[in-house]
């Protein structure tokens, strides 16, 4: 495998894990552990192998086609920077992964919280390395998605619950932004491949569209990085388990808006609007983030507010758009990552050795855990930016930064000043953490004795504390050549020189330091004692950003719902209604633009065979209308013709696919609607006073009737336009040529469906699976509507239900009350089903296909219900219908995905002969593969729905309520 492919394999493993994981058993913690600390180990070693290719300044990548027409290419791609940030992803993801295998409860399902953990680490590792600006986003929503997951796995707790809806709500706000964001550069830039976009940083800074364009990507960075006014999410975060914080909070989650700050400050950077924004924005979150951290009393509510500040400190110096503060913002973000992670996970054995949080009940644990209060301490030390530790020289070139800024505003001179200020509040939380915490009088009344943690718990947080004293102490033999890599691949020839040296003489900036240090220190001695009995920070404490967003959020529930109650109604009539009349309107609009007229094709004298078809479907489909008011049973039977009707046209328009197609939806169907006639809300007797239908509902039938007359007649009139008009030259010519020698098969149908146009068959497939899967939740909660006595028929049905029901109890089945023996049903099981998988193989030729053949495996699955009852076919079947949807959409993605290891487009189709002894030449095309997931995904999902029709149609229907008068007359235009 070349260097270029290995990143697939980088970017598979965690989604592999992930799924390895889900179906392990709830108590393999040991197991799913293992696992998911050996994929980021071997990830991390096949990242480390690009080392030596990435230092000579190249950038890998690697392309698989997929929508080339649109310039929509999976795209891998590895430069420096990006190499370096997925180390970050994957080496403090490992170490959170040994963490959590001691923090978490025994009690807990853990294989699950892998299988969470592993997933997200897969999507930020896609939004890494993603190559491709749509590719960004789609990866980037999926770290929205799995962090919501993490932030409430302990869904019985209400704080992580709702922690986790305000993170999702805000990130996912920020994406769809975002999105719209990437399509504007990806149109001003002329390309969506990530390499042409950052080579054209000119055209885009002078385009017309920068402006909306910029603050549409801002506001994606921002919401993800917690920045003002969007810093509430994150410590709501905090319910969640301690390496989830760790992990999210430290160095992937919250640090994806910093990476794609990063990553575009070659477009983006280097105008006066992005200096305003990014510096204004930055420095408040830097100021808000340190002032709140001060004035908390959870341990990890001072480290999510400390994080807020530090990607403030980040942001702001991005904003300064010098090369100067891109290399001091990649320096901050891999020290912040080193730093807070460890400071996070002692938070958390704190908490899981003491029983609390709470700092003021924390006292004096450096005798209890020296080690970890040793660990503790050089980390908060760090994040303070006291000199020999890895802080201290990126906060340092910070603080040279804000003095070297000239933008002719006011900023200029506030920078140097307001940097100090928050470098001065970073210190006395950082003293606070480690004085209250370890230091003063043993503890009293802790849940727990305090003791240290096991030594492999506390390993991943001696790794960290090691990496910020080596940096410190070394910088430039250790992070010195994976910063120059990284800052070269963003910066290129732009680079600057700059040092990492720790001593650089009395300056400017160290007495900064300096004075941030002392008088931090000052503060605290100060203040100190104070801050315990201060439940909120002073200025700014009202400030509550949570009320604010669920208060925007009711207002827009509540606008949303008044404007539902305005211009939607419950009635399904009235809701038809509306949509055949817009629909009337639009399809008029080309009538009255361009005028009407037919073809000069050769007419085709009417068959009178077939003219009695349609006269006979026309007249079922009509009665159907009129029925629909008396017996509903009835009006299904003559849609069933109608139906019929439209099968048979089909097949003598020489289109046998559709015709066995709609032949078999139209059977399934009806039964599938027939068992969910007791859903429907039973029809009173019609009734007006003086035996008269009033005026208002007859003028209602009748504009119904003109509204469905006018539809018909206008379908009719361009289907008689097109049929005049002689074949076109275009795209049905060019599938006609095209199916055999480009899809390996004559069914042209069959061919432009699972080769042409599988990516659309994939998403039909796929919503398809989500629909049967919400009928089946539906169906779960409701109950049929009552019985009533005055209905004959649908009494006797339940009659049957009820005696099937008794019946099965001694053996019998609900078919002794159907026409068609029980025996001859079940022999027709194993028949039909061999002519599904018979539709099934010959899809691809003749017609049938996936579709053709799940509908017709559904139908046996359905006669056997029929024949057998629901549970006596579920305990000889074992039918699990989940598996099959999923075990189906599986078999299309990877069929679809196999075609990128030949370098080939996203589905396509490989065919070709395999010769069989005594039959010679078999075609076989990788189609089949896909029409088998076709199938399994189509069993599925209607068994899904027969199997939750079939268990509400036995149970016990609810006794009618008493019959009384009506309080007024009844509308009988209101159907469900």
């Amino acid at each position: 495998m070349s260097d270029a492919r290995l990143l697939i394999l980088v970017l598979a493993l965690p989604f592999l894990g992930s799924i390895l994981a889900a179906f392990l058993p709830t108590r393999a913690r040991n197991a799913a552990s293992f696992m998911a600390g050996l994929i980021g180990l071997i990830a991390s070693a096949l990242l480390l192998s690009f080392y030596s290719t990435l230092a000579t300044g190249q950038t890998v990548r690697h392309v698989a086609p997929w929508l080339p027409s649109l310039g929509l290419d999976f795209t891998l791609r590895l430069s420096g920077f990006t190499w370096l940030f997925a180390l970050l992803v994957l080496g403090i993801g490992t170490l959170v992964v040994l963490y959590a295998r001691y923090y978490m409860s025994e009690e807990d399902p853990v294989p699950r919280f892998f299988s969470f953990l592993l997933a997200f680490m897969g999507s930020m590792l896609g939004v890494v390395l993603s190559g491709n600006l749509i590719q960004i986003v789609f990866f980037w929503e999926m770290t929205s998605l799995f962090s919501f997951l993490l932030i409430g796995y302990w869904h019985h707790n209400q704080s992580a619950r709702d922690g986790a809806r305000i993170a999702l709500i805000v990130t996912c706000l920020g994406g769809v932004c975002l999105l719209v964001g990437m399509l504007l550069l990806g149109h001003i830039a002329g390309s969506y491949d990530l390499d042409v976009v950052l080579g054209r940083g000119d055209i885009v800074r002078a385009h017309a569209l920068y402006l909306p364009m910029l603050i549409l990507i801002l506001i994606g960075a921002f919401t993800k990085s917690a920045q003002f006014p969007f810093q509430f999410w994150l410590p709501h975060a905090m319910s969640a388990p301690t390496p989830v914080s760790a992990y999210l909070h430290s160095a992937t989650m919250v640090k994806a808006g910093i990476f794609l700050l990063i990553l575009l400050w070659p477009v983006l950077a280097g105008t006066q609007i992005w200096y305003l924004i990014v510096v204004t924005i930055g420095l408040a979150t830097l100021l808000v983030g340190a002032w709140s951290a001060i004035f908390q009393h959870d341990l990890k509510g001072l480290l999510a507010y400390s994080t807020i500040s530090h990607l403030g400190l980040i942001t702001l110096l991005l904003g300064l758009g010098s090369p100067l503060g891109l290399v001091a913002a990649i320096f901050h973000t891999v020290n912040h990552a080193t730093f807070k992670a460890s400071l996070f996970m002692a938070a958390g054995i704190i908490d899981h050795e003491t029983g609390t949080r709470d700092l003021r009940k924390l006292s004096g644990l450096m005798k209890f855990m020296p080690i970890t209060a040793t660990l503790a301490m050089v980390a908060a030390a760090a994040m303070a930016g006291v000199p020999l530790l890895n802080g201290f020289l990126s906060k340092e070139m910070f603080l040279a930064e804000a003095l070297e800024s000239q933008s002719g505003t006011l900023l200029d001179w506030a920078l140097p000043i307001l940097a100090t200020l928050a470098s001065m509040f970073s210190v006395l939380y950082s003293i606070r953490f480690i004085h209250q915490t370890f230091f003063g009088p043993p503890p009293v009344d802790l849940p727990h004795t305090p003791h240290e943690a096991p030594h492999w718990m506390r390993l991943p947080i001696e790794i960290l504390v090691l990496a910020c004293l080596v940096v410190g102490i070394i910088p430039t033999l250790t992070i010195g050549p994976l910063l120059q890599i990284a800052v070269r691949s963003v910066l290129g020839d732009r680079t600057p020189d700059y040092s990492l040296a720790i001593w650089h003489g009395f300056n400017m900036p160290l007495l900064m330091s300096v004075i941030a240090l002392v008088g931090g220190v000052l503060l605290y001695r100060r203040f100190g004692g104070r801050l315990n009995a201060m439940t909120n920070s002073p200025f700014i404490g009202r400030l509550k950003g949570r009320r604010t967003f669920e208060t925007v959020l009711a207002a827009l529930i509540d606008g949303a719902s008044a404007l539902h109650r305005m211009v939607s109604t419950k009635r399904l009539q009235v809701q038809l209604r509306i949509l055949i009349v817009v629909t009337l309107a639009a399809g008029s609009i080309g009538f009255l633009t361009y005028g009407y007229s037919v073809g000069n094709g050769p007419t085709i004298m009417l068959d009178p065979i077939f003219a009695v078809l349609w006269i006979l479907g026309g007249a079922s489909a009509i009665g159907a209308a009129v029925q629909a008011k008396f017996h509903r049973l009835a009006a299904l039977a003559m849609v069933g013709v109608a139906g019929l009707s439209t099968c048979i046209s089909f097949i003598w328009l020489s289109a046998p696919d559709l015709g066995l197609t709609q032949l078999l939806v139209e059977s399934i169907t009806l039964v599938l609607m027939l068992l969910g006639l007791r859903w429907l809300p039973q029809r009173l007797p019609e009734f007006w006073p003086g035996g008269r239908t009033p005026f208002n509902v007859r003028l209602r039938r009748g504009g119904d009737i003109l509204i469905a007359v006018a539809a018909g007649l206008g379908a009719a009139a361009i289907a008689y336009a097109m049929m005049t008009r002689p074949e076109p030259e275009g795209i049905s010519r060019f599938f006609l040529e095209q199916a055999y020698h480009g899809g390996g098969g004559t069914n042209v149908v069959n061919v432009i469906l699972v080769d042409f146009r599988s990516f659309d068959t994939l998403g039909e497939i796929t919503v398809l699976a989500i629909v049967a899967l919400t009928v089946f939740s539906l169906l779960r909660r409701f109950r049929p509507a009552a019985e009533s006595v005055e209905l004959p028929v649908q009494q006797k049905v339940q009659n049957a239900f009820d005696a099937g029901r008794e019946d099965r109890e001694h053996g019998d089945t609900a078919a002794h009350y159907l026409l068609v023996p029980r025996v001859i049903m079940e022999w027709m099981f194993p028949i039909i089903l061999t002519c599904a998988l018979y539709f099934l193989i010959r899809g691809h030729d003749l017609p049938g296909g996936g579709f053709a053949g799940g509908v017709t495996a559904s139908i046996a699955i359905l006669l056997l219900y029929m024949a057998s009852g629901t549970r006596s076919v579920e305990a000889r079947l074992n039918i699990q219908p989940v598996r099959w949807i999923s075990v189906g959409l599986m078999f299309a993605v990877l069929t679809g995905m196999a075609a990128w290891l030949a370098g080939y487009p996203l589905l396509s189709t490989y065919f070709s002969y395999l010769e069989l002894p005594l039959i010679g030449d078999m075609p076989v095309a990788s189609a089949l593969l896909f029409d088998i997931g076709v199938f399994s995904v189509v069993v599925g999902t209607t068994a899904l729905i027969l199997i939750a029709l079939a268990h509400q149609s036995i149970r016990t229907p609810r006794a009618p309520k008493p019959e009384k008068a009506p309080d007024k007359i009844p509308d009988m235009e209101g159907d469900t």
